[in-house]
């Protein structure tokens, strides 16, 4: 069977645009390859999973078409392309061109017109054609032998339409209605207006009714009210709609057969490509393991992206290589950036004392640990890695036995604890954690080559491999060519012969002390020396440490919750099933919503997803809630079932063997804003809002009974910092008489006394004061609050009438980040926005959204962090044995002896309070308890 694909090009190309907008991929110059990614994956995919005989990647041009001449309205007030996106199209163009796949475009003839024509004539000719596309219009063309083919997206497998398919889909009895439904529905993204009043569900009734559109028209007496007077008035804009959403099968393109058959792709235009735009997985995808982004030169097009070289009366766009490169590629290319160097094995107690002594005269080392895994408070040391100098570092090979490998580490430990000799690294935090459990505190002045990148340019990768690559041009040894590949048979470090390991350890140490010579000027350049020397790398250090002592786990507590919350489970189960009078999979989203939206009727709007099941995320089922106890026991279920198997039963297994403590792991260059996150587990995401979720916080406890936990919170902190930001008197105000803040912003807001203000008052003015930081819309208050738009447009208006400073605050905000591209926090921490002027309103409103908040959230993440270094020190200056456990958002949790608890926490309270000086007074609650919620 000759199986033809005809892609509609533009719409899967916004497809991938927006499918990656909440977390963008960027080259290291910049380049958002979002689209070009998504497309290319997905090309990929149908490549692999179809193995189709024929292709054809289809265009519209910028000429007019007829529909544009009959109707001026037509497509006429769609957004601006994203900037990002117009940038990305060129380099697609490439792509295709490279897999040696024909692009088609004409003038006068839209992407669809063209695919339509193609799919008709090649079906004459014996094709199973599929048209691959998110476009629903297109489902108009679906036959015997043509199919709509919808790519996979969001976890959902990908999609064929069929006739039958259509039919359902669309309610009808023959595939054309669907122009019929269309003309009738409109089109607001492509300005087809149908007849006003008519939405989907009326225009499917309709058309079952009548069969057409014209039928409607002709029967319109038997219509009644609004809708006769509609039809009857629109009748000639409905039959417009229809001629506007009737796909034209008479484009003038050839089915060129041969120049459509698959052939395979065109390796020297592909792989200098991809190395250009940093595909390194999708790279070795296509090209196996030897793909390196710094093997092959970057390259330029040179043809417009809807101009020529398309000649004249030509359809399909052939291009030699010379016009799309500025030269040949060289047949033999290597990787022309190879260092010299000289790496150098200590694996003699000679050759280390040699290297000791030569270490201990630096004024600064960079320094490297090879370890049996990656969890530093389970592995071991496998060997050191040292260097001073470009070009040259050492090796110290480390036995397996414990003894030796202990006597190995103490060598090197007078040089390792000189506080006068500075340290450099690749996230050092996992080096001075593996290093502790050999009884080296690492001290001096720090650089991380990964924090440095972090701070420089926060929303790319910071991975070792990747700043080489992508700084020095220079693709270091693999760690997978060494152990291969994640996975149960990747090796251990252990296994590989000393040569190998020396190269790549020394490797390691040579090139982060390479990056840091190019970081160092950055930082002064983006104005961040401050905060990386007094805020991120000291904090280094504290994180190491919390790591380290870890968090006992009361096992009993959690054992005696998780029989609690399964016979809770059970008892709601039982509660749904009789209220829904049918047992199901309350887990099974498909099952779930044919109960909810097809036996209990709940929502007959209720949307479905792109595999046809309805929607029953937890957006749906909340805005359900208020209406339905069904949805409300539901919720609940969810919520006890994941807080049972990610929390209460979890737990338990990620107890440290060696010290009967969870140990979690800080990420401090994730969050763009500066937040800390944590994984096994992820402190951040403990439940604190439900009675239920509370409960865990039961089962973190002190070391033993000789000890309290203490824990230390700050009170409404984002909106003191946009108080001390924005400097707005209202604000200040309150907060310096230390007022009830929702309630002062209630009692401004709705003009009357504290005393009058009500709870629901308190609450809309709290949901304004939180919604404000996030840019929220008086849609998004309604919504929120449950509320007409229109009160909630009054209350955000009355808002800024009392609070002008901070309407002066997002204004200027703006305008500063319109200028300069970024925000900044109240310590200099930069908040990139490449979107912020943006053509596109919804690229350009989640950039406006982030200009807002950032400055907030980052200056409340900067000073909790200052907080914690300056904590950590005094309770060293103190020798004091409180430890701290646990950061969690704006809250420090503390393992504190019963005798130093009146000794710690007034230093507590003083480092929190004073991290940042501020005229807006900073309030910290502190607690003390026999376990965490206790605590709180």
């Amino acid at each position: 069977m000759k199986k033809l694909f005809l892609l509609d090009g533009m719409a899967l190309i916004y497809r991938a645009h927006f499918a990656l907008s909440k977390n963008p991929r960027f080259t290291s110059g910049g380049l958002n390859t979002s689209a070009i990614m998504g497309f290319t994956n997905t090309l990929l995919e149908v490549l692999k999973k179809e193995r189709p005989t024929h292709m054809a990647v289809v265009f519209d041009t910028e000429a007019p078409t007829d529909r544009h001449i009959e109707f001026e309205a037509y497509k006429a007030h769609r957004e601006a392309m994203p900037e990002d996106l117009a940038t990305a199209i060129p380099y697609i163009f490439k792509i295709v061109l490279g897999f040696n796949i024909p692009l088609i475009t004409s003038d006068g003839y839209e992407a669809d017109d063209i695919i339509g024509t193609l799919a008709k004539k090649a079906e004459a000719k014996g094709y199973q054609v599929y048209c691959m596309t998110p476009d629903k219009d297109f489902a108009q063309l679906v036959s015997e032998n043509i199919f709509i083919y919808k790519p996979a997206r969001m976890g959902n497998d990908m999609e064929i339409l069929g006739v039958k398919e259509v039919l359902e889909k669309w309610e009808i009895e023959r595939v054309e209605q669907v122009i019929d439904i269309l003309g009738l529905w409109g089109d607001a993204v492509d300005g087809i207006p149908g007849i006003p009043g008519i939405g989907e569900k009326t225009a499917k009734a309709l058309i079952k009714q009548y069969g057409s559109v014209e039928e409607i028209i002709s029967h319109s007496h038997e219509l009644k009210g609004k809708q006769r007077e509609n039809v009857e008035a629109f009748a000639e804009q409905g039959l417009l709609s229809k001629r506007l959403a009737t796909i034209n099968l008479n484009s003038p393109v050839e089915l060129d057969e041969e120049g459509l058959e698959m052939c395979a792709p065109n390796k020297d235009l592909l792989e200098p490509l991809f190395a250009e735009l940093e595909f390194r997985t999708l790279g070795k995808r296509v090209f196996g393991d030897d793909f390196s982004v710094t093997e092959t030169r970057a390259v330029s097009i040179q043809t417009d992206l809807f101009g020529n070289p398309v000649a004249e009366g030509r359809t399909t766009l052939t291009v030699d290589i010379e016009d799309i490169y500025e030269a040949p590629i060289p047949a033999d290319i290597k990787n022309i950036h190879t260092v010299p160097h000289e790496y150098h094995l200590a694996d003699t107690a000679e050759k280390r004392k040699a290297l000791i002594d030569l270490l201990s005269k630096q004024k600064s080392i960079c320094f490297d640990t090879e370890t049996t895994g990656t969890d530093a408070n389970l592995c071991e040391l496998v060997g050191l890695s040292f260097a001073i100098k470009a070009g040259e570092a050492w090796y110290v090979p480390v036995p397996d036995s414990q003894p030796e490998a202990q006597a190995i580490a103490n060598e090197f430990k007078a040089v390792l604890e000189n506080p006068a000799i500075g340290k450099t690294g690749q996230n050092l935090k996992f080096d001075i954690l593996m290093l502790k459990w050999y009884g080296i505190e690492v001290k001096g002045d720090l650089f991380d080559t990964m924090m440095a990148h972090y701070i420089i340019d926060p929303d790319t990768r910071h991975n070792m491999d990747i700043l080489s690559e992508n700084y020095l041009s220079y693709k270091p040894v693999s760690i997978t060519e060494l152990i291969g590949a994640k996975g149960k048979n990747q090796g251990s470090m252990r296994d590989v012969e000393i040569e190998k390991i020396k190269e790549y350890a020394a490797e390691d140490a040579d090139i982060t002390l390479q990056l840091r010579t190019i970081f160092e000027p950055k930082l002064k350049e983006v104005e961040s020396e401050k905060l990386i020397n007094e805020v991120e790398h000291p904090l280094i250090y504290v994180l190491a440490d919390i790591e380290y002592e870890g968090v006992k786990i009361d096992h009993d507590t959690l054992k005696e919750f998780s029989k609690e919350l399964e016979t809770d489970v059970a008892k709601l189960e039982k509660t749904v099933y009789e209220k829904a009078g049918v047992r199901f999979n309350i887990a099974s989203p498909k099952q779930l919503g044919e109960v909810l939206f097809e036996k209990l009727m709940l929502d007959p709007k209720a949307k479905k997803t792109k595999t046809g099941q309805y929607q029953t995320g937890e957006d749906v089922l909340l805005s359900l809630a208020a209406k339905s106890d069904i949805v409300r026991d539901i919720l609940d279920y969810r919520q006890l079932q994941k807080l049972k198997s990610t929390y209460v039963d979890a737990l338990p297994q990620m107890v440290n063997p060696k010290t009967g403590r969870v140990h979690t792991s800080y990420n401090q260059a994730v969050a763009a804003t500066g937040r800390l996150s944590s994984t096994n587990p992820n402190l951040q995401n403990i439940p604190i809002r439900t009675e239920r979720g509370r409960e865990v916080r039961k089962a973190f406890i002190p070391r033993d009974s000789g000890h309290t936990i203490v824990s230390a919170d700050y009170s409404q902190i984002e909106l003191r910092i946009i108080a001390e930001i924005s400097k707005d008197a209202n604000m200040m105000e309150a907060f310096v008489k230390n007022l009830d803040i929702h309630t002062a912003t209630a009692a401004n807001v709705y003009g009357i006394a504290l005393d009058e203000v009500t709870s629901e008052q308190r609450r809309n003015a709290k949901a304004v004061n939180f919604g404000i930081i996030y840019g929220q819309s008086a849609f998004g208050l309604s919504q929120n609050l449950g509320i007409p738009r229109k009160e909630a447009a009054e209350i955000i208006d009355n808002y800024f009438i009392q609070f002008p400073g901070i309407k002066n605050y997002m204004a200027d905000t703006m305008n500063f980040a319109r200028e300069n591209g970024y925000v900044c926090t109240l310590m200099g921490r930069r908040r990139y926005l490449r979107d912020i002027n943006s053509a596109n309103a919804t690229v350009r409103g989640f950039a406006e959204r982030n200009a807002i908040n950032a400055p907030i959230q980052g200056s409340a993440a900067d000073m909790i962090k200052i907080a914690m270094i300056n904590i950590h020190r005094e309770f060293k200056r103190q020798n004091l044995d409180a430890r701290m456990t646990m950061q969690v958002h704006d809250e420090l949790v503390f393992d504190v002896p019963h005798n130093e608890v009146e000794i710690v926490k007034p230093i507590i309270m003083e480092n929190m309070k004073n991290a940042i000086k501020t005229e807006v007074p900073i309030m910290v609650e502190i607690g003390t308890g026999s376990n965490w919620l206790e605590a709180h």
